[in-house]
C-alpha cells in the first residue's frame, strides 16, 4: 500500500513537468456599451440573430491588430419577428 501511495504521489508530483509548457493568451472580454472603440483586424465568429425576435443575447469574436483574441457579448434585436412582416 505505501508503494502504491508513494506512485501515485509521484505521479501527481511530476504532472506539471509533463504538462504542455505552452500557455494560451487569456481571452480578453470586452465590457458593452455606447461608443466603445473595437479594434477589429479579423472576425472570428458572431452570433446569428436573422431567426431571432425580439432583444437576444449576442456574441462577437474578434482578432485585434496585435492578434489578441476578444469576446463583446452584448443584446441585440432579432430582426425575424411576426408582426415586422
Amino acid at each position: 500500500m505505501k508503494m502504491f501511495t508513494f506512485g501515485l504521489a509521484a505521479l501527481l508530483a511530476s504532472g506539471p513537468a509533463l504538462a504542455d509548457t505552452q500557455t494560451a493568451a487569456p481571452v480578453i472580454h470586452d465590457k458593452p456599451g455606447f461608443f466603445v472603440h473595437l479594434d477589429v483586424a479579423k472576425e472570428l465568429t458572431s452570433t446569428d440573430i436573422t431567426q431571432a425576435c425580439g432583444i437576444v443575447p449576442a456574441r462577437f469574436t474578434y482578432l485585434d491588430a496585435q492578434g489578441r483574441e476578444h469576446v463583446l457579448d452584448y443584446q441585440a434585436q432579432g430582426v425575424w419577428c411576426i408582426s415586422d412582416h
